[in-house]
């Protein structure tokens, strides 16, 4: 498999799916070396900011690793995430509270407009995304499921018909990582995010303004009381070795 260029329109999303099927499809295994920042670039069809975000991206979520210098390797994703997640959660705290504080902010309203205004499209996207991400929760695929998850929020706010909240939230979902990343590899977060994209949908798909509000409001109040139970958990010496015993 080589790597093939990508249109504008879909740069963020694309350029970290062909380079994780990249991965895949040469079965490449830890401590081998990724083309560099460079040849990504060029192969891609893309600017070399854009890949570095790609990279930046798949480093947080633990597929790859940076050395200055030498270049980029593989990771070892199984023996390395779960505690890599733990260090990352506490130096990422305050970074964290302020994106859910934003979110909080605008997303209840975000679908309580989108139930007011969503077309058949808009239910089309939000359906085949959910079932996306209810296949990534039986797999515990938590990487695709980040995506999958990220991508849900832009399409309600797609569905509200307003243009600024759609710019909003996909700056949040595409440029502003953490929340997302902080929120699914929590344990037991996949599974509940699952079942509470599914209330949101279904007042959506009922035009039930008040319904999707509220329950986008307890979606994000979970999320937060989820992510902080852990975070207290690490500050009291939990070194994540029940998380990686859980499997999940």
């Amino acid at each position: 498999m080589d790597l093939t260029p990508i249109s504008h329109t879909r740069i963020s999303d694309s350029a970290i799916t062909q380079i994780k099927d990249f991965i895949i499809t040469n079965e490449l295994s830890p401590g081998d070396k990724l083309p560099s920042e460079r040849e990504l670039s060029k192969k891609l069809q893309i600017s070399r900011a854009s890949t570095r975000e790609a990279i930046r991206i798949l480093e947080i979520m633990g597929l790859v690793h940076v050395q200055p210098g030498k270049g980029i390797f593989i990771d070892d994703i199984q023996g390395r995430r779960f505690k890599e997640f733990s260090t990352w959660l506490k130096y990422n705290e305050q970074n964290i509270k302020e994106h859910f504080e934003v979110r909080m902010i605008l997303e209840s309203k975000v679908a309580k407009y989108a139930a007011e205004k969503a077309d058949k499209e808009d239910i089309r996207r939000l359906e085949e995304t959910h079932a996306q991400l209810v296949k990534c929760s039986k797999d515990n695929n938590i990487e695709e499921a980040i995506a999958c998850d990220g991508r849900f929020h832009r399409y309600l706010a797609a569905a509200t018909k307003n243009e600024t909240l759609h710019v909003l939230m996909k700056a949040i979902t595409t440029k502003l990582a953490t929340g997302w990343i902080s929120s699914l590899y929590t344990p037991g977060r996949l599974e509940k995010t699952t079942s509470e994209h599914e209330a949101i949908l279904a007042s959506v798909k009922n035009g039930d303004a008040a319904g999707a509000e509220n329950s986008m409001t307890l979606h994000l109040a979970n999320a937060v009381h989820d992510i902080s139970c852990h975070m207290a958990t690490q500050h009291n010496g939990d070194d994540g070795e029940n998380y990686h015993s859980s499997g999940k």
